[in-house]
């Protein structure tokens, strides 16, 4: 009840001042349109006759012109310096000769340093040409040295492949001559193994593949191309197994183990 009663009063208080400040703004906006009333005067004034006033009124008259006060004397300035003395003129003298000396010595010697620095930059020019030109002489004499070099390395390389192929060709005639005793030997060892069957004629050839194994031990036998018959082919084979170990070769270098043989005995 106590809330409800408060919450009444601030709700009228409120009401109030609205009201207050609405009849406060409605004065103010009445009282600056209300029109303004020109404001009454009152003057007393007495009539008097413009002869009297005449006659009563003078003119004061104006006091005459002074004349301007004379003016006040100016001093006398003096027209000049006074002239220079001779001991003054004299001395003036030799401070503009000291002077021009002074001057004269200092371009001499302005002179003279441009000339030690033009002479000490021409000779740094030459200097610097001369070690230029050297550089440029030790380049040329070092390039004609390499030149020379890369010329006899490869007149070198050039002369040891001319002694390399000649040597491997005086090799591989030794080799192949090595070789084809080797196969000969061989050969003549399978011939005299061999037990010529009945039917073995003349101009017989047969091409044998033989594998050996370092030592000459024959491992394996097998009759290729051949115009004998097949009892002159099985008397071949077992004459190679029969001529095991094979001789050895003279080089070792030349040992192979797969070898291609031509049989071709000597048959009257």
């Amino acid at each position: 009840m106590q809330g409800r009663s408060d919450r009444w009063v601030a709700i009228a208080l409120a009401v109030l001042l609205h009201v207050a400040l609405l009849a406060a703004l409605t004065y103010g906006w009445w009282k600056y349109h209300r029109p303004a009333q020109p404001p009454q005067l009152a003057i007393e004034a007495t009539v008097v006759d413009a002869r009297t006033v005449a006659g009563l009124t003078r003119p004061t008259p104006a006091p005459a012109p002074q004349p301007p006060p004379p003016p006040a004397p100016q001093p006398q300035e003096a027209s000049g310096p006074p002239p220079p003395t001779p001991e003054e003129l004299a001395r003036r003298e030799q401070a503009q000769r000291q002077a021009e000396e002074q001057a004269a010595a200092q371009k001499a010697q302005a002179e003279k340093q441009r000339l030690e620095e033009q002479q000490a930059q021409e000779r740094a020019a030459e200097k610097a040409a001369q070690e230029k030109a050297a550089q440029a002489k030790a380049a040329q004499a070092r390039q004609a040295e390499e030149q020379r070099r890369a010329e006899a390395q490869r007149q070198a390389e050039a002369d040891l492949k001319r002694s390399l192929a000649a040597e491997q060709r005086v090799n591989s005639a030794a080799s192949a001559s090595a070789l084809a005793s080797w196969r000969s030997q061989i050969t003549a060892k399978i011939t005299r193994a061999w037990l010529r069957p009945p039917t073995a004629r003349a101009g017989l050839e047969c091409n044998l593949y033989v594998t050996q194994v370092p030592g000459g031990e024959v491992t394996q036998v097998r009759v290729g191309e051949c115009n004998g018959d097949q009892a002159v082919r099985e008397s071949i084979e077992a004459a190679v197994y029969r001529a095991s170990p094979l001789p050895p070769p003279p080089d070792p270098a030349l040992f192979d183990r797969d070898l291609k043989i031509t049989f071709k005995p000597d048959l009257d």
